[in-house]
C-alpha cells in the first residue's frame, strides 16, 4: 500500500505548482464548504484568541486559514520532488545568525510554530547549514502516511527524531554538535510535565522538553518566524532566544518562545493551524 501511495503522490508532485494550486482550490471548497472540517474547533479557538473581533472578521480569518491549509497539503506533496533550487525561489530568509553559531562550533535548537509553511522551512534551512540536522517530529497514527512524511521530510538529509522516543533516538548524538529543529507549540500529552503561560487569552501548557534539552547541552535557542508573503512564497526571520540557556531562569526560554509565537499569530492569524485542539488541558492554578 505504501509504494502505491508514494508513486501516486510522486506523480502528482511533478505537476507545476500553479496546477497544484488549482487542486488546492478544490480541496478548500471540500473541507470548508462541504465537509466543514473541524469548523467548530476553528471558530471556538478564534473566538478565544480574538474576542474583540466581530464574527464576520473571525469567519474571514477562518476562510483564509482553510485556504492556507489546503495550500499546505499540495505544497507538502510537492516536497517529494522539489529541487533545492526551486525551493529557494519560493522560500527566503537571512540565515546569518545560524552561520555565526556554526562558526563558533556550537550546535543549537530552532523552535518553530505550526505556522505555514513550517515543512518548507525545515527543507530550506537544511540546504543552508552544514551541521547534522535533526528534526523532532510527532509520528502519525496512520503508518502509510507516516512513512511517506518521513521520506519527504528527510529528502535533503534531515535526521528524523520521533518525539515519543527522543532519549533513545538522541543517544548517538550525545557527544556531537548538531542542529535540532522542533515545532514547539504541540499540545502536551501529560499536562503535569509542562510550563504554563498566557497564550491567546488562555493559560496554556507547553512541553518542558525543548527547554530542558537546551539547558542540558547549553545549546543556543533560535526562534524561526515564518511569514507567508503571497501564495507559494514564504520568508523566515531568525531571532535569538538565548545564547546561554544554563544561565537563564528556568522557564524563561519557553516563555520567550510563547511571546514570539503569539506576536506572529496576532500579526498574521490566518497562517497558524487553528484546527488543532490545542487547549485540551485546563489550568488548575
Amino acid at each position: 500500500m505504501y509504494y502505491i501511495y508514494f508513486i501516486f503522490c510522486y506523480l502528482i508532485s511533478l505537476l507545476p505548482l500553479r496546477m497544484l494550486y488549482l487542486l488546492s482550490d478544490a480541496i478548500y471548497f471540500i473541507i470548508y464548504h462541504l465537509a466543514g472540517y473541524r469548523k467548530q474547533v476553528v471558530m471556538k479557538n478564534l473566538l478565544q484568541a480574538f474576542p474583540q473581533k466581530s464574527e464576520d472578521e473571525r469567519i474571514q480569518i477562518a476562510k483564509k486559514f482553510y485556504r492556507n491549509l489546503s495550500d499546505m497539503m499540495v505544497e507538502s506533496v510537492k516536497m517529494i520532488s522539489i529541487s533545492p533550487e526551486s525551493l529557494e525561489k519560493r522560500f527566503s530568509g537571512d540565515l546569518g545568525l545560524l552561520d555565526m553559531l556554526e562558526k563558533e562550533g556550537r550546535g543549537y535548537q530552532i523552535h518553530l510554530g505550526h505556522y505555514f509553511n513550517w515543512e518548507w522551512a525545515n527543507l530550506f534551512i537544511k540546504t543552508k547549514v552544514s551541521l547534522p540536522f535533526l528534526v523532532t517530529y510527532m509520528p502519525l497514527s496512520n503508518n502509510t502516511v507516516n512513512r511517506l512524511f518521513l521520506k519527504i521530510r528527510s529528502r535533503f538529509g534531515s535526521i528524523m527524531i520521533p518525539a515519543n522516543d527522543v532519549q533513545h533516538a538522541m543517544k548517538p548524538w550525545q557527544d556531537k554538535s548538531f542542529i535540532n529543529v522542533l515545532v514547539a507549540d504541540q499540545n502536551p500529552g501529560n499536562p503535569r510535565r509542562t510550563y504554563w503561560y498566557p497564550f491567546l487569552n488562555k493559560m496554556t501548557a507547553f512541553y518542558k522538553g525543548p527547554e530542558l534539552s537546551a539547558r542540558r547541552r547549553n545549546m543556543p535557542v533560535v526562534y524561526g518566524e515564518i511569514r507567508r508573503m503571497k501564495r507559494g512564497k514564504y520568508h523566515i526571520t531568525l531571532k535569538l532566544i538565548t545564547a546561554d540557556p544554563q544561565n537563564e531562569k528556568e522557564g524563561i526560554i519557553t516563555e520567550r518562545f510563547v511571546q514570539l509565537l503569539e506576536k506572529g499569530i496576532r500579526e498574521q492569524p490566518e497562517s497558524w493551524v487553528w484546527s488543532h485542539r490545542r487547549w485540551k488541558h485546563e489550568w488548575k492554578g
